[in-house]
């Protein structure tokens, strides 16, 4: 201290002060210990690093599906045989009703799984069904499989999304839809009401969001109640296709004007009904992005006058 000092002889305050820097300052075997630590615990954390072996499973795994992906995408704009077999497919369906059904629920969940858009076989069962067992009967049980198949190969992809693909799933298909990234962390606490919304309005690609969906914090068991909600289309697309099919079959089909008309009706009733469900999930999602925005906002302006509070604190 400046007081210690004046009191103390010369020699005797310069030992003081070397006395003082040696106690504050670490010995150099000190520091070399230290940074002998830190160089072994480094050199531990690379060598375990260079000795875990590689997921090879995984990774070939994950190369089939990108090149199923990759080869139905390319086929849909070219060759379209994968059109072409669907519809045999659908034909030995006709033929074998109940293993046709079952065997229908596999392939569906298949082209869930490697992104092959299900519409053409949602219509296809639908006329088929319709076709064979009649209007009611065949959109009742056209809608059942194709939401068997639906239901089991949209939960596969958002595992394959969470657990096999997700660097992929995160770099390609999610940097497409900024909305969705930007709601991850409303998927924690709205994880259910959000995906209920995205199945109700065709906002995300059905299944494009099976895979995404992976990614997010939503929960598994959240996801999976949230798929009940693609009913409504389904029984909509199953039943247009079963209406073609039940009138094309003159034995099983209600001929005559009124039935057709009643037909029609109930079909635009079903669009009207499906469209409105579509616009009000639209925009209660909309609304859920304004409130992150807001908050968003609110948390920034927050930060901002927290800022001059914390360095006025830390100069105190």
């Amino acid at each position: 201290s400046p007081l210690a000092e004046t009191l103390l002889p010369e020699s005797e305050a310069h030992n003081h002060d070397n006395q003082t820097a040696s106690m504050s300052s670490p010995s150099p075997s000190y520091q070399n210990q230290n940074n002998s630590t830190i160089n072994t615990n480094t050199d531990n954390d690379e060598d375990e690093n260079q000795n875990k072996p590689l997921p090879w499973g995984k990774i070939a795994v994950g190369i089939i599906l990108l090149a199923v992906i990759i080869f139905v995408i390319v086929d849909s704009f070219t060759t379209k045989y994968v059109t072409n077999v669907f519809r045999i497919f659908l034909e030995w369906v006709e033929t074998n009703l109940v293993a046709g059904v079952f065997a229908f629920i596999g392939v569906y969940f298949v082209a869930t799984v490697a992104f092959i858009p299900g519409s053409i076989l949602t219509l296809g069962i639908g006329f088929v069904l319709g076709k064979s067992a009649g209007l009611g009967p065949g959109v009742a049980l056209a809608s059942l499989s194709v939401f068997a198949g639906a239901y089991l190969g949209a939960t596969a992809s958002f595992l394959l999304g969470r657990y096999l693909l997700r660097d992929w799933v995160a770099r390609n298909l999610l940097q497409k839809y900024p909305t969705i990234q930007a709601l991850d962390e409303a998927f924690k606490q709205q994880g259910f009401r959000i995906f209920v919304l995205l199945r109700l309005s065709p906002i995300v690609p059905f299944n494009a969001i099976n895979y995404i969906g992976g990614v997010t914090s939503i929960k598994l068991a959240h996801y999976a109640l949230s798929l009940l909600f693609i009913l409504p289309g389904t029984v909509l697309y199953c039943f247009i296709g079963a209406t073609a099919g039940s009138l094309t079959e003159s034995e099983s089909a209600a001929s005559g004007p009124v039935a057709i008309v009643s037909i029609v009706v109930g079909l635009l009733f079903g669009l009207l009904a499906v469209f409105a469900i579509s616009y009000y999930a639209k925009r209660e999602f909309n609304k859920i992005i304004a409130e992150q925005e807001e908050e968003g906002s609110i948390v920034d302006e927050g930060s901002d006058e927290e800022q001059p509070q914390q360095q006025g604190e830390d100069l105190i």
